[in-house]
């Protein structure tokens, strides 16, 4: 048995683009280009509505298509495997300590901790719904820490924007990629919410799209937890080929990608 922790791009979404643009096409053909149905203005409309509809559909089949690829653990590039690796080496809890994973998707993360920290056990939280409900389950997080050979695991429900946990609960906290998705919520309130739920001397490695646009200043909530007495508290960009060339950022669209670390 081999783990299977999908991809944040899934064929299907791939495979759907694809069948727009074909079918786009051959709208495009049948009552634009061809003149076999329509004449006139409505041809000229219809030609290009559905040329424009063509093109775009092909971008962004072609986009996902290539962000597929490149995500994909059994790929060439597994730029997932990269960064849930280059995420967890930052991940450090004490002998007999508990971690929490939140937005934990398909265990990966959660894991991948749980590796690195066979003495101490490791939570992955997820609501598991929404658009990925039909690739992310909590049955598969189980089943992939059996596959891995990992016990030190548990997974559980828990949404990042309230998390079911009392203050202080765990010696380290991390995430992948995941506030961002989150619309309609200030992003630092949310890493404010996850940093609740650490101890006192705990770490934390959080990784997402933290542009200026979607958190805000990030340097002014750095300070902020230094002055609240975090021991330490960092911003390390992945851009720079940590994770990822600019290179990829540029045609992957993660501009912004950033490791938030430190202990509080």
């Amino acid at each position: 048995m081999k783990p299977d922790y999908k991809n944040w791009v899934p064929k299907s979404m791939v495979y759907g683009l694809a069948g727009g643009t074909l079918a786009a096409f051959i709208l495009f053909l049948l009552l634009g280009a061809a003149g076999m149905i329509l004449q006139g203005t409505p041809r000229l409309v219809c030609g290009i509505i559905f040329g424009i509809g063509t093109l775009v559909l092909l971008f962004f089949t072609v986009w996902m298509g290539a962000l597929h690829r490149t995500f994909d653990y059994n790929g060439k590039r597994k730029l997932a495997k990269t960064i849930i690796e280059g995420t967890a080496k930052y991940v450090t809890i004490p002998d007999g300590g508990t971690g929490l994973d939140v937005g934990c998707g398909s265990g990966a993360l959660t894991i991948a901790c749980a590796k690195r920290n066979p003495n101490a056990s490791m939570v992955g939280c997820d609501i598991w719904s929404g658009a990925y409900k039909a690739v992310f389950t909590k049955k598969r997080c189980e089943d992939n820490a059996k596959a891995e050979g990992v016990s030190n695991v548990r997974f559980e429900e828990g949404n990042a924007i309230h998390l079911p946990f009392e203050d202080e609960s765990f010696d380290a906290v991390t995430s992948n990629y995941v506030y961002h998705n989150i619309s309609g919520y200030d992003k630092q309130k949310l890493l404010l919410e996850t940093l609740r739920v650490l101890k006192k001397g705990g770490t934390f490695a959080i990784h997402d799209l933290m542009s200026q646009a979607r958190y805000g200043d990030m340097e002014a909530l750095v300070k902020r937890l230094k002055a609240e007495g975090y021991e330490e508290v960092r911003l390390i960009d992945t851009t720079d080929g940590t994770f990822m060339s600019k290179k990829e950022v540029a045609w992957l669209g993660l501009a912004g990608s950033t490791l938030l670390i430190g202990k509080k």
